[in-house]
């Protein structure tokens, strides 16, 4: 017998229907969530304005559009997206930021103060300085003389983790995983090995050497300028956690991939052709070395950043416009919307009550910091957490020592999955770019015991 399509549809075109309506749901769910934001923000800004006054009532309207746009706003920094929106996290820093000034919450003039022009000055200046080494050929030139001298592939990963960790350390991580993600596996792959090992060398040691100094991270930064911590202290003093976490993280690699590392011949690398330019190398170098000199001598590291920066800007032989297009404004931007969220839930939300609850977990406590850290870094991204963690710090007796755990926490506990840091995606996103993939349990499964073993030496060692 015939059955025709009319009389009964097949399972694949029934199915469909079912698939669209549950991919559907997550976009709607999105949308309804974000006309609710709105909604609140709305209605606190024009209450005041249509009902009697009432001091109790413009408090409560405004505490509860702070409340529902902090949460909104972490929530969506957490996922990375707006279900159904085409947004990144820069842009819901700005939406979040928009409706903290509209709600009344935040006054503009305090909006812009809230914005610690340091933080993203040293951001910017160190951006330029990164650029500047990329475009020149530095980078290509350090990979080529590691290929030409790495003749076992155990070698190679130890030259690849000290290579990563060491610029991680002055220079901002998640750039140095954008310069060295495509080198490394260009090589990698040039040499016949397999690029995966190499490539979480590069995404974990980043995150475990960029632990030791104020520069090393867009964390750190912050916590740099929130703390006023001397840069030769904080190296001193998270330094050893940085370089006994780099000897880790290139044996855990080693051990968890034995078949990369054993019974391997050596290894020969064909000669490249590399686009290098002298002069602009060497005035890099240079600009690098004072830069670093002089933040190790006491300088404002913004001051120092921005004005390096700036004279790398003057030559003849490379266009601005070049370095301008390496620089991550949307990372600027992200972070300026988030100084005014935070800024605004603050104001709102922060009372005498709240952090004293907060009080009972005994954040003076080394362990319990760096713990709490670690787990909130997880949930909302390292940034957000580190500014969630500003007013509930800044109480402690001991500033400066829990500054510096939330500086390791942080740091660390971006290697516990792919989705950590910022470093790891953008590493992640660069091989899969040349159809090299990392899953999630690539990187897990030697990052969470990477990050647990660092994290119990950082506590340790601050506990002293």
């Amino acid at each position: 017998m015939v059955v025709m399509a009319d009389d009964q549809p097949t399972p694949t075109l029934a199915g469909r229907p079912q698939a669209a309506g549950r991919r559907r749901w997550p976009s709607i769910t999105g949308i309804a969530l974000v006309v609710v934001v709105i909604g609140c923000s709305l209605v606190a800004a024009v209450a005041p304005r249509l009902l009697p006054a009432s001091a109790r009532l413009d408090e409560d309207s405004r505490k509860g559009a702070a409340l529902v746009i902090f949460v909104a706003s972490y929530l969506a920094l957490a996922i990375g997206k707006i279900p159904g929106l085409s947004i990144d996290r820069a842009g819901v820093a700005l939406v979040g930021a928009g409706l903290m000034v509209l709600s009344g919450v935040l006054p503009l003039e305090d909006a812009y103060k809230a914005i610690d022009l340091d933080t993203i000055t040293l951001l910017l200046g160190m951006m330029i300085v990164v650029a500047s080494l990329r475009l020149s050929g530095f980078f290509a030139i350090a990979t080529a003389w590691i290929a030409g001298h790495a003749r076992k592939p155990i070698i190679l990963l130890c030259a690849v983790t000290a290579t990563s960790g060491i610029f991680s350390a002055f220079l901002v991580n998640d750039a140095i995983c954008l310069v060295l993600a495509p080198l490394v596996l260009e090589l990698t792959l040039q040499l016949g090995r397999k690029p995966v090992p190499y490539l979480l060398a590069v995404a974990m040691a980043s995150n475990v050497g960029s632990t030791s100094t104020i520069t090393g991270n867009p964390q750190n930064i912050l916590i740099g300028g929130f703390s006023h911590i001397a840069y030769a202290k904080f190296a001193l003093a998270l330094g050893p956690v940085a370089l006994l976490g780099l000897v880790i993280t290139a044996g855990l690699v080693a051990l968890l991939h034995r078949s990369e590392f054993t019974g391997a011949g050596r290894m020969t690398a064909e000669t490249v052709r590399m686009r290098v330019n002298p002069a602009l190398v060497g005035r890099a170098v240079v600009a690098t070395v004072a830069m670093v000199v002089l933040f190790f001598a006491g300088q404002p590291p913004a001051k120092v950043a921005i004005v390096i920066g700036g004279l790398l800007l003057l030559t003849r032989r490379m266009k601005s416009r070049r370095i301008y297009a390496e620089i991550d404004w949307s990372l600027l931007l992200m972070f300026a919307g988030l100084f005014i969220i935070v800024a605004g839930a603050q104001r709102a939300l922060l009372t005498p009550e709240l952090v004293a609850r907060v009080g009972v977990l005994h954040l003076d406590r080394t362990p319990v910091l760096s713990a709490v850290t670690a787990v909130l870094s997880n949930l909302v991204s390292n940034v957000p957490a580190v500014l969630m963690m500003k007013p509930f710090v800044a109480s402690l007796a001991d500033h400066a020592k829990a500054w510096l755990t939330v500086a390791m926490a942080s740091t660390l506990a971006g290697n516990f999955t792919i989705l950590g840091s910022i470093a790891n995606l953008i590493v992640v996103q660069k091989a899969a770019a040349r159809g090299v993939v990392i899953s999630f349990w690539d990187y897990f499964r030697v990052g969470a015991p990477l990050t647990l073993i660092t994290l119990a030496i950082g506590t340790v060692w601050l506990s002293r």
